[in-house]
């Protein structure tokens, strides 16, 4: 697609941002409200995994439509897609419980895995590296806009809406993007006949999903030191021995391990692991810090999320123009995470919304400087055959750090949580229950968890139906819960920082070659 006129590029574009704006809105506006939602259905042990399963999904869809879109082209990938993440919102839309809730997600996370990685190939397909990251920095200024809106909106809803609304507002866009894509996304013909993978695809699902799973549960459902866990996790290492002996015989393996030969891919995949799993990992704590800690509303909240959004747009633009005029890159992917353990580093001292507000400036700086260059970088690396499938692994890397990343700080979540509640608890910081009427003190005693802080229309409702003798006590344990989560979500961010700090190093011996100026054959970048 590289030869169409610039105008035919520039009408296929704004096609694809329509179909990124549409799963990135969805996308954004679900985080602010997830907490009200959650503490609705109930099932706050369950709130990592609600994450985790459109992670998982849209993991395993990525990896899986990379090859097989660099056979059939990607047009009906990028359709499936669309139809694919509609229906996942609709039916998500029609939960009743934390469960289906769960199941759902996972259709949603099936379907933007398709559409999220199908559009980032499609950008490589229509221009050169050197002129992609001007519009791969466009793309993420779609992203930062979709970032803007979505969390304020989807505050909005959910303090005036029925939380519904949150995932079928926007499903008429989800139509519009399919007749554009249908009808101005060129056909591309079909590659030479190539035998599907179809063994490799399945053992490496099979590998990913245990492994997911394992991450998931360790910590909350199982201990770490479980048969169940340890069970996991060896047959997600069973199944990726297996996949890598069959790959090596494969006849057009569904991810050619000689990509894992080029030091750029290997770097930048591993980077793209510590960076998600750092970011995600802490960032989807950041509304219990908020809303719990600091008592905003959804609506509240989605604004402190707007500088991160508006940074973001402005960078993400900047930095495409100067990648593109320059053609290097590393100096933005190490001043970007080095931003990043900052912004970390900042929200574990965090103590006022002023604090929270000036560390989403330096997160939207990061995602400005660093998002896009490490899979810019990856697919500069290799010829254009393989762009599906480096950017589905580049893709992959990233989406099993955000997972494992979510799972881990989940689990530690849970278990600092505990820790600290016993820890307060026996420091006499809470009400003294013995004081207290028993039939009251078991009225308090059922608020003993800090999952009400993220309810605030049933706190004050409970608040109000007390009776006048409980209204310190109760003062005085919501004081000790917000303590209590306060000090777990900054050992969160902690761990984050320490995860980018690594990935800091280790961007720092990233390989940097010159962004080519034409879709050719990339250079050996190894003897």
């Amino acid at each position: 697609m590289e030869s169409l006129s610039h105008k035919k590029k520039v009408v296929v574009m704004v096609a694809l941002m329509t179909s990124m704006f549409f799963a990135a809105i969805n996308q954004t506006l679900v985080g602010t409200a997830m907490p009200r939602i959650i503490a609705t259905l109930g099932g706050m042990e369950y709130y990592s995994w609600v994450i985790t399963i459109y992670m998982l999904t849209s993991t395993v869809a990525t990896v899986l439509v990379g090859k097989l879109s660099d056979i059939y082209g990607r047009k009906p990938f990028l359709l499936s897609g669309i139809v694919i993440f509609m229906v996942g919102a609709f039916l998500t839309g029609l939960s009743t419980t934390i469960f289906e809730m769960i199941t759902y997600r996972g259709i949603q996370g099936l379907g933007a895995g398709v559409l999220m990685s199908c559009t980032s190939m499609a950008v490589g397909d229509l221009f050169a590296p050197r002129e992609r990251a001007k519009w791969t920095g466009l793309m993420m200024a779609v992203f930062g806009f979709s970032s803007i809106i979505g969390p304020t909106l989807g505050g909005v809803m959910i303090d005036h809406m029925d939380w519904q609304w949150v995932f079928w507002a926007f499903l008429p866009l989800g139509v519009i993007a399919f007749v554009m894509i249908w009808r101005i996304f060129p056909k591309t013909a079909k590659a030479q006949a190539e035998s599907i993978d179809y063994l490799g695809s399945l053992l490496l699902s099979l590998s990913l999903v245990a492994l997911l799973i394992g991450f998931s549960w360790a910590g909350t459902k199982y201990a770490w030191g479980s048969i169940e866990i340890v069970s996991l996790f060896a047959a997600a290492i069973l199944f990726a021995v297996i996949f890598v002996m069959v790959e090596r015989k494969a006849k057009s393996p569904v991810m050619p391990l000689s990509l894992f030969k080029n030091k750029i891919v290997v770097n930048t995949s591993l980077s793209g692991f510590l960076m998600n799993a750092g970011m995600m990992g802490a960032m989807i704590y950041l509304p219990f810090f908020v809303q719990g800690v600091k008592g905003l509303s959804p609506t509240e909240s989605g604004f402190v999320n707007m500088p991160m959004s508006i940074m973001m747009i402005v960078l993400s633009s900047l930095t495409g123009r100067w990648i593109s005029k320059s053609g290097k890159y590393k100096r933005y992917a190490i001043s970007g995470i080095a931003f990043m353990v900052a912004g970390m580093l900042m929200m574990v001292m965090m103590d006022s919304i002023a604090m929270a507000l000036a560390s989403m400036c330096v997160f939207g700086i990061v995602i400005g400087l660093a998002m896009p260059v490490f899979t810019l970088a990856a697919q500069n690396s290799v010829p254009l055959d393989q762009l599906g499938v480096v950017t589905a692994t580049s893709t992959l890397f990233r989406n099993l750090g955000g997972t494992i990343g979510i799972a881990v700080f989940g689990s530690v979540m849970n278990g600092v949580l505990t820790r600290n509640m016993e820890q307060a608890m026996a420091a006499g910081q809470g009400p003294d229950l013995s004081k207290i009427d028993p039939a009251q003190a078991d009225q308090l005693g059922t608020l003993m968890n800090p999952q009400i802080l993220l309810n605030q229309p049933k706190l004050a409702e409970i608040e109000a139906s007390l009776p006048e003798q409980l209204q310190q006590s109760f003062v005085q344990l919501m004081d000790m819960l917000r303590s209590v989560l306060s000090d777990t979500v900054s050992t969160v961010f902690m761990l984050g920082a320490a995860l980018l700090a690594l990935g800091l190093i280790l961007t720092l011996f990233l390989k940097e070659i010159p962004l080519r100026s034409a879709n050719k054959g990339a250079e050996k970048q190894e003897a």
